[in-house]
């Protein structure tokens, strides 16, 4: 009877240390209530509760990353477009986080997609095209002006992954690059035109100044076409030259 006895209390006081200890990874925090109040937050490691009358929530610390449902929205120039985004949020202090709002987690979530459809409303396409960065910084600053101090959640990053366009608006644009291509390609070749231009008005009046220059390209002529073995050269004189030069001059 005796040795049922001492069987009992062991595993009664077995049970209790069980009840009573608690391990805490270090990548969280536990938040104890006692008779539902809260009493404190332990730290990584193992830590004793009273058993039955201590409850520890363990809140992780660690960046959760949650992708959002893609949502369509209509921009500032009315354009409706289908925007995916992805949210980093982290816990700062676990003992809001658990007692100021019911489901972080949730409602993280549900304040990014009502911040997202605000700002992204309120831009234009070019805009959202553009200056995504700016975009996604001031997604995050109000995110955490909503949920940091009441909460205790930092969002960390907030970024607009992908904007789908509607197809006639994706066709539109191919042309207006298209147009915009073509625009630069004329304007390039009208410079180079000009410039070609430009070259030989120059090198004209360089020789009608100067008859020597006239003799020297002369003589380059010359050498290049000697070096065609089917090419028959007739070698002009500068006084052949001048006075073809002359009689032409005269008409």
């Amino acid at each position: 009877m005796g040795g049922w006895v001492i069987t009992l209390i062991i595993l009664v006081v077995l049970i209790l240390l069980a009840a009573s200890l608690r391990i805490v990874k270090q990548y969280e925090r536990g938040v104890v209530f006692r008779f539902g109040r809260l009493v404190g937050v332990r730290s990584p490691g193992l830590n004793a509760i009273i058993p039955f009358i201590d409850r520890m929530v363990k809140v992780s610390l660690r960046i959760v990353t949650t992708v959002l449902d893609p949502q369509e929205i209509i921009t500032r120039d009315n354009v409706t477009v289908k925007v995916d985004a992805v949210v980093y949020y982290q816990v700062l202090e676990p003992e809001k986080a658990i007692i100021n709002v019911e489901n972080y987690a949730e409602a993280i979530i549900q304040l990014a997609l009502t911040t997202l459809r605000s700002v992204l409303g309120q831009s234009e396409l070019d805009e959202l095209l553009a200056h995504r960065n700016e975009i996604n910084l001031r997604l995050r600053q109000i995110i955490d002006e909503q949920s940091e101090v009441p909460w205790g959640v930092r969002a960390t990053l907030v970024e607009v992954k992908d904007v789908l366009l509607p197809e006639a608006m994706q066709r539109a644009m191919a042309r207006q690059a298209e147009a915009e291509r073509e625009k630069r390609a004329k304007v390039i070749h009208a410079l180079g035109e000009r410039e070609a231009a430009e070259t030989l008005a120059d090198a004209a009046k360089i020789i009608h100044n100067q008859p020597s220059a006239l003799q020297l390209r002369y003589l380059q002529t010359l050498v290049e076409m000697a070096g065609e073995k089917n090419a028959t050269v007739i070698p002009l004189t500068v006084d052949i030259l001048n006075a073809i030069s002359g009689r032409t001059n005269n008409h």
